[in-house]
Parts: C-alpha cells; structure tokens; sequence
C-alpha cells in the first residue's frame, strides 16, 4: 500500500476565500481578471464545489501574492495498492 496525496477541496476553497479577502479583492474582482462571464466558477472554488485548473491556480497565487501551498490543502490519506 502507498500514500498518496489527495487535495481537500473544501479547506482549499476555504483558503482562496480567506486569502482574496486578505488581498483586498471582490468576488468580482477575481471574475474581472480571469475574464469569466459570471462570478460562478469563482464561488464554486471557495466553496469547494469545484478546483480551479492549474492556469488558473497559477495565476491565482500570483494575484494574491502566494505560493501555490498556500492556496492547496494536501493530505496523504489515499492508500492505494501498487503492483500485482
């Protein structure tokens, strides 16, 4: 068996939240730099409906002046069996 790294999508959402509030940035804001139609994909990350893709991520963490470990919540629960 092997751990293996899994992402909390519920606490990272709870970071991208916690961390726009901190830049001083609006929902509307972040759907104003990512150029989406609606606010939509935003609230479904901070509410860990949903991940941003890793463009996104990437240029997430630079808007809000972060390391990609700030936003993303690792655990290593997973156990999965590898070989026969």
């Amino acid at each position: 068996m092997v751990n293996l790294p899994t992402i909390d999508m519920i606490r990272t959402g709870q970071n991208i939240c916690r961390l726009r509030r901190q830049a001083g940035l609006s929902v509307r804001d972040l759907q104003d730099i990512f150029g989406f139609a609606t606010p939509q994909a935003i609230y479904k990350w901070q509410q860990g409906a949903a991940l941003p893709t890793i463009d996104n991520l990437v240029v997430l963490a630079a808007v809000l002046h972060v390391p990609l470990d700030d936003i993303l919540v690792i655990h290593t629960t997973a156990q999965v069996q590898i070989g026969a």
